[in-house]
């Protein structure tokens, strides 16, 4: 199994950044596409982005229109670790992000994935 914890997360003026990890324990990390997801009050869980499986750092990723181009998802093999960048920060981002995994076949579907973390707060002030 992966275990998944999330931290980086914080308050942050609009026009800010952030850098969200997402730390896994596991002998297979490198087999794993791994997605983040978020969640806002009142609202369901939403696609944010995606990252392949990769036996290194390169992999393909894929993100939501509304982060895309100010959003940017990688992953450290070495380090057991994924994260994202996010810059340009507005309001509207604010929620609580989730990092997950699945066995090397990724997608933006919520029920795709098998492994969850518990989340780590995003606030964006105004």
């Amino acid at each position: 199994q992966v275990q998944l914890v999330e931290s980086g997360g914080g308050l942050v003026q609009a026009g800010g950044s952030l850098r969200l990890s997402c730390a896994a324990s596991g002998r297979t990390f490198s087999s794993y596409a791994l997605g983040w997801f978020r969640q806002a009050p009142g609202k369901e869980r939403e696609f944010v982005a995606a990252i392949s499986w990769s036996l290194t750092d390169s992999a393909m990723t894929d993100y939501a229109d509304s982060v895309k181009g100010r959003f940017t998802i990688s992953r450290n093999n070495a380090k057991n670790t994924v994260y994202l960048q996010m810059n340009s920060l507005k309001p509207e981002d604010t929620a609580v992000y989730y990092c997950a995994a699945r066995f090397r076949k990724t997608g933006r579907s919520l029920q795709e994935y098998d492994y969850w973390g518990r989340g780590t707060q995003v606030t964006v002030s105004s």
